[in-house]
């Protein structure tokens, strides 16, 4: 129970308990990375700008992206893909004389509007391996590479790892990388062995991927470097890809040893299907109503039971649960329509409603911070569910963006059990009664520092929060909110400030924090304990 001076108050709508006992580990600060494909308009017109750009840059990199990149403390960054990845000849991607090739996307129907025109569709590889390598080192971010799996031998992988990680002056690909302009090496730890393999990247059964896996990862070269390789999993929550694949790797007489298999990537979209006009549509990025609203955040919400699902299929083969989960895609993904430049194929405009769906899913990766070691928000830039929107010198961040920047905290913190009690709401969609938690977040612990995130997805009504520290009392609190009158509300280059962060008021009242949560908001309130 808590003490006297940690009473509810009569008029709370939600209560917020926060055990400063029970913690589950650290949060991986890696659940807070990125992704990049080349798609669209992430690398070319997003990451990329050139050299000779009038674009401010560095060495070709987008100086204001590397920047906020820095704000946010962007810890991890995945590429080439994604799909791109399974089709993509890292050779062509180093060195003075690269050839274009056929971008892996060029036959989707999103990219036939552009006639077979611009990098999009064809793709020149002026962005390769030590680009990328740059940009991470410029926003001091872990580079994890996908690699080719379904058109590229096993050997080529090798040469990849060998091309990044060899010692300097060692192999003839080390004397390549020097020549290329980086002498030392990348020390690269996290690779992905192919991408989606129960679909483009291979369209394999699972018994077929663990064989190709095993293949793909048995005496790689490491040159002292720990690897940390991360297989192809399930689509959302498929228990029979999952199940397949680790009978065939751990069961038997043959169970794979390989210690450095550390991962088990999912994917998880919201593409907010429903029936229009007698069509089964695919969600608006600004058109839709309340429904709609609570349909994508529950849709996103699922992720919560993909890991726990995940998670309990992989310890009936793993018991010690060596591997860990990896939700390298996530977020929602909207028809095309509101992208804010032609050649964005994939891109969308991204809401107040894309904010509260990312807070609510990284929430999820902190409350099973001993489960998830890795997340990548896709995408970066221009593309999808995106923290960043550019087209030549002009550059915006989105609601996302403000997310990341509010969340920053939990990274490298000490995970907190934490219970949230607040009513259940209650909405129509598409002539059905449905129903969605009113209120839900988590917590973390960096010293005296408890930082309390949460989710208020109530597009009608503020909520009256309390806040109490079990196990300890509130010295001092301070609160910032995201939020908007508006559910439609988004940046663009004409109103670049229409959704940002603000301060939110908050006190202390016997060891209690006490705030007032606008509708449709997500907060991130920092608790000096007493």
């Amino acid at each position: 129970m808590f003490g006297k001076r940690q009473l509810w108050s009569a008029e709370a709508d939600a209560r917020v308990e926060v055990f400063l006992d029970e913690s589950a580990g650290q949060i991986s600060p890696n659940i807070y990375g990125h992704f990049t494909e080349h798609i669209g308009g992430v690398i070319y017109d997003g990451v990329w700008v050139g050299a000779d750009s009038k674009i401010p840059n560095e060495a070709g990199i987008r100086r204001e992206l590397i920047e906020r990149m820095r704000q946010i403390k962007a810890p991890m960054v995945r590429w080439p893909g994604g799909c791109f990845a399974d089709s993509y000849d890292w050779k062509d991607g180093i060195g003075p004389n690269r050839p274009t090739r056929t971008n892996f996307w060029e036959g989707d129907h999103d990219a036939q509007r552009l006639h077979e025109k611009g990098a999009q569709v064809f793709e020149p590889n002026t962005f390769g391996t030590d680009e990328f390598m740059r940009f991470c080192k410029l926003i001091e971010a872990e580079p994890y590479v996908a690699a080719n799996l379904r058109s590229l031998p096993a050997l080529s992988f090798d040469q990849w790892v060998e091309y990044c990680n060899s010692p300097a002056g060692s192999t003839t690909l080390a004397k390549q990388r020097a020549a290329n302009g980086a002498a030392d090496p990348y020390k690269v730890r996290y690779w992905g062995i192919g991408n989606e393999s129960w679909g483009c990247g291979g369209n394999f059964t699972p018994e077929e991927y663990a064989s190709e896996f095993r293949r793909y990862t048995t005496w790689i070269p490491n040159y002292g470097v720990d690897l940390q390789l991360i297989g192809s999993g399930p689509n959302g929550n498929d228990i029979d890809w999952t199940h397949r694949f680790f009978e065939e790797i751990f069961g038997g007489p043959h169970a794979y040893r390989n210690k450095g298999f550390k991962g088990w990537s999912i994917h998880h979209y919201s593409f907010g299907f429903h029936e229009e006009n007698g069509h089964r549509e695919q969600a608006d990025a600004l058109n839709f109503d309340k429904g709609q609203w609570y349909g994508i955040l529950k849709e996103c919400d699922l992720v919560e039971s993909i890991i726990t699902d995940q998670w309990s299929v992989m310890g009936q083969y793993d018991r010690e649960h060596r591997v860990k989960l990896v939700v390298d895609e996530y977020g929602p993904w909207y028809r095309e329509g509101t992208e804010l430049d032609p050649t964005h194929i994939f891109g969308q405009q991204v809401t107040v409603r894309d904010a509260l769906a990312t807070a609510l899913t990284l929430d999820a990766f902190n409350r099973h911070a001993d489960k998830v070691s890795i997340a990548t928000c896709a995408q970066l830039v221009n593309n999808i569910n995106a923290l960043f929107l550019c087209h030549e010198d002009k550059f915006i961040v989105t609601p996302n963006f403000y997310v990341f920047q509010m969340y920053a905290a939990h990274q490298g913190a000490d995970m907190l059990r934490t219970e949230v009690s607040a009513p259940s709401l209650r909405y129509s969609a598409y002539g059905k009664a449905e129903t969605f938690w009113g209120l839900n977040g988590s917590a973390s612990r960096n010293g005296k520092t408890v930082t309390v995130t949460l989710v208020h997805p109530d597009l009608d009504q503020p909520k009256d929060v309390q806040i109490a520290i079990r196990g300890g009392g509130s010295a001092s609190a301070s609160a910032t909110v995201l939020a908007s009158d508006d559910m439609h509300a988004h940046n663009s280059f004409a109103q670049p400030k229409m959704v940002a962060t603000r301060t939110l008021e908050c006190t202390v009242r016997d060891e209690t924090v006490h705030l007032r949560m606008p509708p449709a908001s997500v907060a991130a309130i920092r608790i000096q304990l007493g």
